[in-house]
């Protein structure tokens, strides 16, 4: 268990990692209920979410460099915070690209993609609520594993959809658009694979 004065990090860590799986929700609800006319909308609030998250990324930042003696090593810290609101800044760039790209439907597989978003999301928040046990953790590994596990479903998912779109569509438009858009979603699950390998770094240093 972490002490209680090393909880602050732990705690943001968690925070931030909701944040992320906030996005994803708010990422699926805009393609599962979609309407062009409030894609600014969505987007806005999706920004929201990001911004706030940025900030808690900060608070930990300015914590850190003030700390006398920190419960992981300082470089670690810095890490995983960037890369857990990497997650964040990734889902964002998912609808970023759906309303540059002025998309007037959704793709099947970007729902089935996104789905797996979320359940990358949320496998990482799991991940960093045990994190704080992480020295005599028994269950981290297998949370890693998960997280794994979803990223090469998400490849999967990625390459039998953009062999859809050059096997179904002839329109050149929305291929470009939708091979955009499949590429920031692919980026999402790697950026939650990115956490993973840090919480496993720090388990492999403090074993």
């Amino acid at each position: 268990m972490a002490k209680k004065q090393d909880s602050f990090y732990f705690d943001n860590f968690v925070a931030c990692a909701e944040d992320s799986c906030r996005a994803a929700q708010m990422l699926k609800t805009a393609l599962e209920n979609f309407r062009p006319e409030t894609l600014k909308e969505q987007l806005d609030s999706i920004h929201e979410v990001e911004h706030a998250a940025d900030a808690k990324k900060h608070e930990m930042l300015d914590h850190l460099a003030k700390e006398f003696l920190p419960p992981i090593e300082r470089e670690d810290i810095v890490s995983l915070s960037q890369n857990i609101d990497n997650m964040t800044d990734k889902v964002e760039d998912v609808m970023l690209r759906v309303y540059m790209n002025n998309v007037q439907d959704i793709e099947p597989n970007a729902l089935k993609m996104t789905d797996v978003v979320i359940e990358c999301c949320d496998a990482v928040r799991d991940l960093l609520v045990e994190f704080k046990n992480f020295k005599r953790s028994k269950t981290l590994k297998q949370l890693i594993i998960r997280i794994n596990d979803l990223e090469e479903e998400s490849d999967k998912l990625f390459m039998e959809s953009i062999r859809g779109l050059y096997t179904e569509s002839d329109n050149p438009i929305r291929i470009i658009a939708w091979r955009d858009i499949y590429i920031y979603l692919e980026r999402c699950a790697d950026a939650c694979e990115h956490v993973a390998d840090v919480v496993e770094s720090v388990i492999m240093k403090n074993s």
